[in-house]
């Protein structure tokens, strides 16, 4: 057995660092804040303010800012809601389940439609409902009702307040400083993909990189998110941190473009590679300037007028110098722009985002049909604590409608719902039973906080364990005004919870999401047919929006487990995007030999032909890569600048599309 962990230097109070001991200290007096605020305002349930103030524990400013704001809207929301509900439906017991599980059908809905503030702030409005209504089903007055809907949002409220009140006092790093240093972190990681991809070898881990480095640009854009609530400068200069993260993501695309053009192009002189390495080492330095990325792209620059796969991909290579340096002197003009400062970068739209409705719908299924069925055996037995037990059901069918993997994140809050119900026994009714003022129970809750907290930002691994031990832990000490010590009603209460998170774990089960392979089919679909919208001569997606919105598809499959799954979507994903960027490109180009112009026409109506929204057509696949050649050959035959240039723009096409053959 390993005691290592017992070893002094080991212990969480010991190795814990200065940032560490912030985000402990910050969040743990915020939480004890919170429940001597709610029991001096004589609230009833004062622990749901503590709830609030760890549920709003963020370890950055703009985090706790945006996610105080969804919170507050949410619960304001909810608790409209559970007013509406419980005041005209209490007395109709059918009526009143059917209603509040369309309720939170609606909310789980809604949820999976979004992300961020507006998912975070319709998941609350759903539990916050769901807290309130359950809690009145014994409820004679309807003054009652009133009291229990204010005094809940009341204990939120003042929850948030603690939160931000230990962020300003105990303030963490800045959003915007961890933004900055990451979009340049990103930068320079785009050269060494750059250096991956781009080499005669083909390792086995380019899929993998690839992934990696499309989502970690889409991770930005949170921080982006987060930052903009931090501070009015990342508000004023958001369209430049919007323009940079759409440019990064452009820049893949061109690498993902050089390559497939390496890969056909086994001709390739060994100059070209030599090159590209001295161009990607002039990139990497910081005084790099477009002077010396000229005279190299110049020192590598085809020599012969007919040979036009050189000359495309010394074109595109040029491309991607010159948006590398973009990137760089935006990156360099926001970091240097001071508050009076306007930049004024190309307008782009915000990144895209589509969500999966028939997986929305489905989610919201699951959660009226837990909802109802629980309503159900409630009504039938008159189960004391089945309010319990269907408040935890609807937390975890809307919390965990939305994440990769419900199952295990329902397993996980299962298992911690265990843990505290034998914790929460041992301090209820060893300790608090002891104590007759607050101040001698928070003695031991502060260090036990600050305990929890350090565990949760030192092991990565179980971090999600101990946030929900933090999250949960006060709704089972259920720490009330008066105090209560009904042995019989707490039992009762602990094993309804762990009830309703278990019929909810059954749920998942039963009404599973969709595998991995139905939902990548289901994302492939979607893009062949805006793909198809591409090729239409008044797209409804600029080139943009069309490339961002392919990168979140692929994205959505980046935790998958089914490697076939992930490959396809990624493999379409760079297919269409490539052959978008050719498209745009073909309608751009413009000559006066009416011949061109044909083939031009000709070559944008072959892609009407190879793929359908149901798929490719082999026969006309082949058909097509068959008449690309044969323009190729002709083009390339008349070695006219146009013509060349034409074969090349033909022949990056037929890079992208000889991978459906696959």
């Amino acid at each position: 057995m390993n005691f290592q962990w017992l070893a002094w230097q080991e212990l969480p109070w010991i190795k814990a660092t200065s940032g560490q001991w912030r985000y402990a200290l910050r969040n743990a007096i915020a939480m004890c804040l919170a429940l001597s605020i709610a029991y001096a305002l004589d609230l009833d349930e004062p622990y749901w303010a503590m709830t609030s103030a760890a549920v709003v524990s963020f370890p950055t400013v703009g985090g706790v800012i945006s996610k105080s704001l969804g919170r507050i809207a949410g619960s304001l929301l909810g608790a409209g809601a559970a007013l509406l509900i419980a005041g005209h439906t209490l007395n109709e017991p059918w009526l009143f389940a059917l209603t509040i599980a369309a309720w939170l059908a609606f909310c789980t809905w809604i949820q999976n439609h979004y992300q961020n503030n507006v998912a975070y702030a319709f998941s609350l409005a759903g539990y916050t409902a769901a807290i309130i209504v359950f809690s009145t089903v014994n409820v004679t007055e309807i003054s009652d009702l009133w009291d229990i809907t204010q005094a809940r949002v009341c204990e939120v409220i003042t929850g948030i307040f603690c939160g931000g009140l230990m962020m300003m006092i105990l303030p963490s790093t800045s959003d915007g400083d961890a933004l900055i240093r990451s979009l340049k972190e990103m930068h320079a990681r785009l050269l060494d993909h750059a250096s991956l991809l781009l080499q005669r070898e083909t390792s086995d881990n380019v899929r993998s990189a690839h992934e990696n480095v499309i989502g970690q640009i889409l991770t930005l854009n949170l921080l982006r998110i987060q930052a903009f609530w931090s501070h009015y400068r990342f508000r004023r200069q958001n369209n430049v941190l919007n323009y940079v993260l759409h440019q990064q993501l452009r820049l893949t695309s061109v690498i993902s473009s050089l390559r497939r053009m390496l890969l056909n192009w086994p001709e390739a002189p060994e100059s070209l590679f030599t090159v590209l390495q001295q161009l990607l080492a002039e990139l990497a330095r910081d005084d790099s300037d477009k002077y010396r990325l000229a005279r190299l792209l110049a020192s590598a620059a085809p020599s012969d007028p007919d040979d036009y796969r050189y000359h495309a991909f010394w074109h595109r290579l040029r491309y991607f110098c010159w948006l590398y340096l973009n990137i760089s002197r935006w990156l360099r003009l926001f970091e240097q722009a001071d508050a009076e400062t306007r930049l004024s970068p190309p307008a782009v739209p915000a990144l895209a985002r589509r969500s999966d409705s028939a997986e929305a719908s489905w989610s919201a299924l699951r959660t009226f049909a837990v909802i109802v069925l629980g309503c159900a055996f409630t009504i039938a037995t008159q189960w004391d604590s089945g309010a319990a037990a269907l408040t935890l059901a609807a937390i975890s069918c809307v919390l965990y409608s939305s994440v990769p993997s419900p199952v295990s994140s329902v397993s996980l809050l299962l298992k911690t719902l265990l843990l505290l119900s034998v914790f929460s026994f041992l301090i209820k009714f060893g300790l608090m039973v002891q104590v007759s003022v607050l101040w001698q129970f928070l003695l031991l809750l502060f260090p036990l906080l600050v305990t929890l907290q350090l565990f949760k930002v030192q092991q990565k691994k179980r971090a999600a364990l101990w946030g929900q031990l933090i999250v949960f832990g006060g709704s089972f000490l259920a720490v009330t005004n008066p105090p209560a010590y009904d042995y019989q009603s707490f039992l009762n209460d602990n094993i309804a919870k762990v009830c309703g998170v278990l019929l909810a774990w059954l749920a998942f089960l039963i009404l599973r999401p969709s595998s991995d392979k139905r939902r990548g089919r289901r994302h492939i679909r979607a893009l062949r047919s805006e793909f198809l919208d591409q090729l239409s001569r008044r797209p409804q997606l600029s080139e943009s929006r069309f490339e961002s919105l392919i990168y979140h598809r692929v994205n959505q499959l980046n935790n998958s487990r089914d490697e076939t799954a992930r490959l396809w979507l990624l493999r379409w994903g760079v297919v269409l995007l490539n052959c978008s960027h050719i498209v745009w490109q073909l309608r751009d180009w413009q000559s006066d030999s009416p011949a061109l112009l044909a083939v031009r026409e000709a070559t944008l109506a072959n892609l009407h032909r190879i793929i359908s929204a149901r798929g490719v057509q082999p026969e006309a696949l082949a058909a097509t890569l068959a008449e690309l050649q044969e323009s190729i050959a002709t083009l390339s035959a008349k070695a006219t600048p146009g013509e060349t240039e034409l074969a090349g723009i033909t022949w990056r096409l037929y890079c992208s599309l000889s991978q459906l053959r696959q």
